[in-house]
């Protein structure tokens, strides 16, 4: 009977989906029609008769016909009843109308994705390249001021006008324009007007936008090799055809082989190269601006992390060189402020300026406006440069501590022996090692140890001959520098080219050999001598303050949840 199998599926229906009684109901006849259990031009129960078989108030039946009946599955006739509507289509016999949960992961397996859909699930895939402490491009945002922000967000919310509820047109929120061109001209030597500056939701979209409006399809795009991760995905997703060019010790190398494959787009980290922390030379930038103009090529200047530079003067931006209006300067508030905010900025040379802000405008329907004019009096107030002065604090600490740790390993007596690239600036530094190491094995056997670092070879999109550990420091809070520390300090140990785990003494905590479960191999006067010297630079070292000026904090507690950062 019609009744009992209603039945029978409202209750499946409610302990899968825990529906309200009239979808249940709606969704039990659904499928009776689509199973042919309800032929066509069959007339149904009336609605008293439905509900006193099926215990159902005649309002949850009448609600339930009612939406069949706008959908077209049945049809009323005055005076004769509701009928099935002869033109509901029959699913495929021995297939329901609604899979299980099985059928359904069946059918999604069957599902072929697209060329470009498989590439862009499948390479370099975020969730390999950055989570944890100790993950390259993460910043520590656990210290952002957030009763402050709160605080000027709903300040702006209360005075909200009607039109900064509404998309925007003009590039973003006009005075955090003007304070983004303010630090800009003045931090890092970019020339600029505001009006230049476009208001986006991060690095990414920046990246997208300028290779859907400067490149088409199969164009080549340059980039670093080896490569941030998110923009490979940026050029990938827009079509474009990648052409790694290797990085040295002074940045982005191309060529002669390069320079055959001519390029419409470059892409570059000059200030702190991703992932290996190369700082491109001054030679080398007027080198790439030469061969963009020889190519009539567009330039991207990634300035991701240029705010943290811990030793030396700071280094000017690739835009500042620029004379011939070819270089595209992008940023983000990620790293000062929380990834979360999602807003970063996009210099644009002035000829584009209307034509980047009407595709802006047309392709991402940018807003957020509120939020826009909080960030902005938050720089106004001074509050960005005060965030920035204890970030930069906080992470020259970090950045020393996990320095003198690593440097067990550090072999300068070798010309192939492990060293350290990148750790003047940014977030993050790289353990370099000899190309024999198998460094994707050696971050597997680290990670058994609750320590996240990544392989610099998962970054290289054709070179063979990188080895190295990249680490972040950035999101590391001291404790977890100071469990892991000798996790990461590795040495040389049965085979010439093989690293494994090593016990050695303590560099800089103030914590007993003892403690750590290692046991030093130096003589009885050795150990003396060395403990008079640790104990000289305790004030030295960041990670042996006090107690009472710097709480203990349970080395496996993680300060906050992680997200993607870039």
């Amino acid at each position: 009977m019609l009744s009992e199998f209603l039945l029978a599926e409202m209750s499946r229906l409610g302990s899968q989906d825990a529906l309200p009684l009239h979808r249940q109901l709606y969704e039990a006849l659904r499928r009776a029609m689509l199973d042919g259990k309800l032929g066509a031009g069959e007339r149904l129960p009336s609605s008293r008769d439905l509900a006193q078989d099926l215990r159902l108030s005649r309002n949850t039946v009448v609600a339930a016909i009612n939406q069949l009946s706008v959908e077209g599955y049945l049809a009323s006739r005055v005076g004769s009843g509701t009928f099935v509507n002869d033109n509901v289509p029959r699913t495929t016999p021995g297939r329901s109308a609604r899979p299980g949960p099985g059928r359904a992961a069946a059918t999604v397996q069957a599902a072929r994705l697209s060329t470009r859909g498989l590439a862009l699930s499948s390479t370099f895939c975020a969730t390999e390249l950055e989570v944890q402490p100790f993950t390259p491009g993460i910043a520590d945002f656990s210290a952002f001021p957030l009763t402050l922000w709160q605080r000027l967000q709903n300040k702006h919310w209360r005075m909200t006008y009607p039109d900064m509820l509404d998309y925007n047109d003009s590039g973003g929120y006009a005075p955090l324009r003007r304070a983004v061109a303010d630090y800009l001209r003045v931090f890092r030597s970019v020339h600029l007007e505001a009006d230049q500056v476009v208001i986006t939701s991060g690095t990414q979209q920046s990246l997208e936008l300028c290779a859907r409006l400067l490149a088409d399809h199969g164009d080549t795009v340059w980039v670093e090799d080896p490569a941030y991760w998110g923009a490979v995905k940026a050029f990938i997703a827009t079509g474009l055809a990648l052409h790694p060019v290797a990085v040295d010790e002074q940045g982005i190398n191309p060529s002669t082989a390069d320079n055959a494959r001519p390029p419409r787009l470059i892409y570059v980290t000059p200030s702190h190269q991703y992932p290996t922390g190369a700082v491109m030379s001054l030679p080398r930038r007027h080198q790439l601006l030469a061969t963009a103009r020889a190519h009539d090529a567009w330039v991207l200047e990634d300035d991701y992390d240029s705010e943290y530079r811990f030793s030396g003067p700071p280094i000017s931006s690739l835009e500042g060189l620029d004379t011939d209006g070819r270089v595209f300067y992008m940023g983000t508030f990620s790293k000062v402020l929380y990834p979360g905010l999602k807003i970063g900025y996009l210099v644009v040379p002035k000829p584009l300026v209307a034509a980047f802000k009407q595709a802006h405008y047309d392709l991402n329907r940018p807003g957020q406006m509120p939020v826009q004019a909080a960030l902005a009096e938050f720089i106004e107030m001074g509050h960005f440069a005060s965030a920035l002065r204890r970030a930069r604090q906080n992470y020259g600490e970090r950045r020393q501590c996990l320095l003198e740790a690593l440097k067990p390993v550090l072999r300068d007596d070798l010309p192939d022996g492990p060293s350290i690239s990148g750790a003047e600036q940014g977030l993050h530094l790289c353990l370099r090692l000899p190309p024999e190491v198998d460094d994707r094995a050696l971050a597997q056997r680290i990670a058994q140890h609750g320590l996240t670092v990544r392989p610099l070879s998962a970054y290289c999109l054709q070179r063979k001959d990188l080895r190295g550990l990249v680490i972040g420091y950035g999101y590391a809070p001291l404790a977890e520098i100071e469990r892991c520390g000798p996790l990461l300090r590795q040495r040389r140990a049965a085979g010439p080219r093989r690293l494994t785990q090593i016990t050695s003494r303590r560099r800089c905590h103030n914590m007993p050999s003892a403690r750590l479960g290692v046991r030093s191999s130096a003589p009885p006067g050795k150990r003396r001598c060395l403990r008079r010297a640790y104990t000289s630079k305790r004030a030295a070292c960041p990670a042996t303050a006090s107690a009472t000026s710097r709480p203990a904090r349970p080395v496996s507690a993680t300060p906050w949840p992680l997200k993607p950062c870039r």
